[in-house]
Parts: structure tokens; sequence; C-alpha cells
């Protein structure tokens, strides 16, 4: 009989009620973050993909540093399986608590200037 196999453990992130509108925002003040979390709105479709999907030209830590900002602000859950860290938006949870502004994330225009040449949806 196989052994059992672990689920992937989930990061931590605030619950529904703890996240706060002024650490959201300041989440999504930086460009680099509101790129990232756009890439997962129209890119992905709300679908988990791995953190190294994105495509941000920018060094490995530094984009760590951003999905971590983004998780804690409640806005990603990630999972981490082995040495692979997963991410996806909390779609629902945060139209839950601000409505409308996975929409105005939706419609902004990321500068080309923040992705990668090769990168493909």
């Amino acid at each position: 009989m196989p052994a059992p196999v672990d689920a992937p453990e989930r990061l931590p992130q605030p619950s529904v009620a703890e996240m706060d509108l002024p650490v959201v925002m300041d989440a999504l003040s930086d460009p680099i973050r509101l790129a990232i979390l756009h890439r997962y709105l129209v890119d992905a479709a709300g679908g988990t993909r791995s953190c190294g999907w994105v495509g941000i030209d920018r060094p490995k830590s530094t984009l760590t540093h951003h999905f971590r900002v983004l998780r804690e602000a409640g806005l990603l859950e990630q999972h981490q399986e082995g040495l692979t860290r997963s991410s996806r938006i909390r779609a629902e949870d945060v139209e839950q608590r601000f409505p409308g502004l996975l929409d105005l994330v939706f419609a902004w225009q990321v500068p080309a200037a923040l992705m990668r040449d090769e990168v493909a949806p």
C-alpha cells in the first residue's frame, strides 16, 4: 500500500475578517505587486500557478518579497509543495471584503517594462 501523500502546505494568510483596507492598499501601491495580481486575474483566470510563471522581470528574491506582501495582505493564497510555491488570487474573499477592487486591478494596464519579453499567457 503506497504511503499517503501530504497535501501542499498552505502558507499563513489573514481570514476575510482580518483583511485590512490600508494593508491591502499598501500592497497594491507597488506596480510590481499590482502587475503580479493583474497577471493572476487576467492570464491565469483565477487559477493556481507557480510563482515563477508570473514573468515579471525582477530577481527571484525581489519577487518572493512581493508575493509575501500580497499573501499577508490577503490578496493571494500560497501553497508550498516541495520546492514549488504556487499561488492563486483569493478572488471570492477579496470581492466579499472589498467589492469592486479586483475590477480596478483587472482594468489596469501593466507597463511593458515590468514584463519579460518571453512571457506567454
